[in-house]
């Protein structure tokens, strides 16, 4: 891989997914954990909203970006990087972030998995209950 300036890492969390970001100018190209982005997130929604943050700020083409990605389903890894990205932009465009905040992508998702109890199936599902 050549040597590349002014590479700007910023990480991106979503459930248990976490999206390591290097977002660096260049051609538009974004690579996932090695594989191009069309082959890594087939669902073209997915795609949407990674792309989201350079539509909003109008740099759709300007930058490249590789991404390590680790954890969690198809859609929260690609919130993930959404996230990652956003925050990206506003390390190189700080006059990007009223923008990026309007749409709500420099917030982080806190929602997780409500843990399982005892003496019950799930988080809250209770057993059925018998009259007799």
């Amino acid at each position: 891989m050549p040597e590349r300036k002014n590479v700007i890492r910023t990480t991106g969390r979503r459930k248990t997914a976490v999206a390591n970001i290097r977002l660096f100018p260049g051609s538009g190209t974004i690579t996932v954990n090695d594989r191009p982005l069309e082959e890594y997130f087939p669902r073209d929604t997915s795609r949407m909203r990674i792309l989201e943050p350079f539509e909003v700020t109008e740099t759709v083409g300007q930058y490249d970006v590789i991404v390590a990605l680790k954890g969690g389903g198809s859609s929260a890894q690609a919130d993930a990087v959404r996230l990652g990205i956003a925050r990206a932009l506003v390390t190189s465009i700080e006059a990007s972030r009223p923008a990026l905040r309007k749409e709500g992508m420099l917030t982080r998702d806190p929602r997780e998995v409500e843990r399982k109890k005892y003496g019950r199936h799930k988080a809250r599902k209770r057993p059925q209950y018998s009259k007799r």
